[in-house]
């Protein structure tokens, strides 16, 4: 009885990480590639990707500002808080992180890209 208790207790506690990952965080706008592409034509907006450098060399869309995700907390004075901050990564992962940690910053409006890099065609 108390191994079953475990179990499920367990099996619930590894449900509610695996969610919250996933769930799209709190005042986070999430947007497709293609309205991505859309976006990309607005002038008051801060584009970051948060891909290692080497990744961003590799490839990345023009307009973007690289930080990679693990400096961000250091650089994060870069970006106006006031202004909206879209962020992108190599399939959404580390954007979502970044989009968290944005709003615990205080920035005001966070979109992160669903899919990130590999949704871009």
């Amino acid at each position: 009885m108390a191994q079953t208790v475990m179990n499920i207790a367990l099996f619930l506690l590894l449900a509610w990480f695996i969610a919250a990952r996933a769930i799209p965080p709190r005042g986070v706008r999430m947007i497709t590639t293609a309205e991505l592409k859309k976006e990309l034509e607005k002038k008051d907006v801060q584009y970051v990707d948060v891909r290692t450098s080497a990744e961003f060399r590799a490839n990345h869309i023009r307009g973007f500002k690289n930080i990679p995700l693990h400096e961000l907390p250091k650089r994060a004075n870069e970006l106006s808080k006031e202004k909206e901050v879209i962020v992108i990564c190599q399939s959404g992962m580390r954007s979502t992180k970044a989009s968290r940690l944005l709003k615990k910053l205080g920035f005001k409006h966070v979109t992160n890209v669903k899919g990130g890099m590999n949704a871009w065609s």
